[in-house]
């Protein structure tokens, strides 16, 4: 119930400025390289809430985003 596959390229979306990780990560592209699962769903009632995204940067850096944080590339 993934609404991306690993493989596919996106865009980071911070969109509070007062996020730590907004700085350095709104903006930014990557690509899926793993899909991750957690129990968040059972306790909002969303199932795409418990779905991890695991993003890898060009520089190699791998970071964890919840699909709140993740949008289609901008070509």
């Amino acid at each position: 119930m993934s609404e991306y596959d690993v493989g596919d390229r996106v865009r980071v979306d911070i969109p509070d400025e007062t996020d730590p990780d907004h700085d350095r990560y709104h903006g930014e592209h990557g690509r899926i390289v793993d899909l991750l699962e957690d129990e968040v769903g059972t306790l909002t009632g969303d199932k795409q809430d418990s779905i991890i995204y695991r993003v890898e940067f060009s520089n190699g850096e791998e970071l964890d985003f919840r699909h709140q944080s993740i949008r289609p590339p901008i070509q």
